[in-house]
């Protein structure tokens, strides 16, 4: 029987490359582990060894404190957990809509940099240039204390159409309230919603097997979407009415109020990352071959019908994922509400209940939780989506 010796074997598994990386990697698991041990060993001694106490227990203990917004029902006698969630609910509500404006705009200056209008495409090119190339919190100073804080008191509001109040406090809107049995309502407009998110992938698939598209599928989609919804509503007794906004001697009352911090922060986030969106867009739009237009132009579409039908869809395999990217960094950049004190989770749990309870370490680490969570779930959606839009071929 032949012999190996244990000094052949280990010469033989470390010129095995597959072996090799095994070895590497293991040993570099095994590094990671004993330091994240060491670390987590020194912190709670020196927690210990100052008296601080340890553990999520604070998040019980009544805050004590108001916040200037909130999107659920909070007072001074909640407990941190309930400024947690605030907080948390707050920077969701200012991502989501920085989101969507930022996209917004960020399409229109990336198509209209490619504008045959000379005048067109040089403003879109200053726009870019400008507001990507200025820090963004002197952006939000900007809108915050250069237009926002100089508008004029409650009792001197700028008024709109006897709805809409502008003073330095906010913005005052008609605020939308159902009254009545909202449930029947509400349970429509989800199943619709589940119906024709099914309804899209049996479409989806449809066109993948026939290279065809189920007929009037958005039409029928988008009047399915309203009408289901209402008809159940008006079905059991479901009424819309408006709270509108009221001035009194030295304040406004009623209707929705949008805060200064609110608004500001909004739109710096929405204007600075538009301007990366813009070039995102306008590399996609781009990288599609002109042949494609041209082809398409010889068959008589529009510009506009180019763009929808023809360039967009093939542009968006390029925008896709560095537009995730400029979505992360909208979100993490939502952090910097805490230099105008809009009440985001950086500001009242990272901030005001830090300093309250002493709690560095479990509040940090919830907090850094809230944006690893919310990262790790857009980009998720974002990759689905990305698969969704890739094109296939047969």
């Amino acid at each position: 029987m032949l012999k190996v010796s244990f000094k052949t074997l280990l010469a033989k598994c470390w010129r095995d490359p597959v072996w090799r990386g095994v070895l590497f990697q293991n040993g570099l698991i095994l590094v990671i582990v004993l330091i994240g041990y060491q670390i987590i060993q020194n912190t709670l001694h020196n927690l210990e060894t100052r008296g601080i106490s340890t553990g999520f227990d604070f998040l019980s203990q009544s805050a004590g404190f108001g916040i200037i917004q909130t999107l659920i029902e909070y007072d001074e006698s909640f407990s941190f957990g309930r400024t947690f969630v605030v907080g948390f609910l707050n920077t969701l509500l200012v991502s989501s809509f920085g989101v969507v404006l930022a996209t917004f705009l960020g399409f229109l200056v990336g198509i209209a940099s490619l504008s045959s209008n000379w005048l067109l495409a040089r403003l879109a090119g200053a726009y870019v240039e400008c507001f990507r190339n200025i820090p963004l919190l002197l952006q939000i100073f900007f809108w915050y204390f250069a237009v926002l804080g100089v508008l004029p008191s409650p009792r001197e509001s700028l008024v709109w159409g006897d709805s809409l109040f502008l003073n330095v406090r906010g913005i005052y809107l008609p605020k939308p309230e159902l009254s009545g049995d909202t449930s029947i309502f509400f349970g429509a407009f989800v199943f619709v919603l589940l119906v024709l998110v099914a309804l899209i992938w049996v479409g989806r698939r449809y066109k993948r097997q026939s290279g065809r598209t189920l007929p009037a599928m958005k039409t029928l989609s988008v009047v399915s979407l309203i009408t289901i919804p209402l008809i159940a509503g008006w079905l059991s007794g479901v009424q819309l009415n408006w709270d509108l906004p009221v001035q009194g001697r030295f304040n406004l009352s009623g209707g929705l109020t949008l805060i200064p911090e609110l608004v500001a922060l909004l739109l710096a986030l929405s204007i600075y990352t538009a301007a990366f969106i813009a070039e995102v867009v306008r590399a996609g739009i781009q990288s599609v071959s002109s042949g494609q237009r041209e082809a398409a132009a010889a068959l008589g579409l529009r510009q506009g019908r180019i763009l929808k039908l023809v360039v967009i869809p093939q542009a968006m395999r390029v925008i896709i994922p560095p537009m995730t990217n400029q979505y992360l960094n909208l979100i993490k950049n939502s952090s910097l509400a805490t230099a105008i004190g809009y009440p985001d989770l950086v500001n009242v749990f990272a901030g005001t209940t830090l300093n309250q309870t002493g709690q560095a370490v479990e509040v940090i680490a919830m907090t850094m939780a809230v944006y690893l969570l919310i990262s790790l779930t857009v980009s998720l959606f974002m990759n689905l989506y990305n698969r969704y839009t890739a094109m296939v071929e047969r």
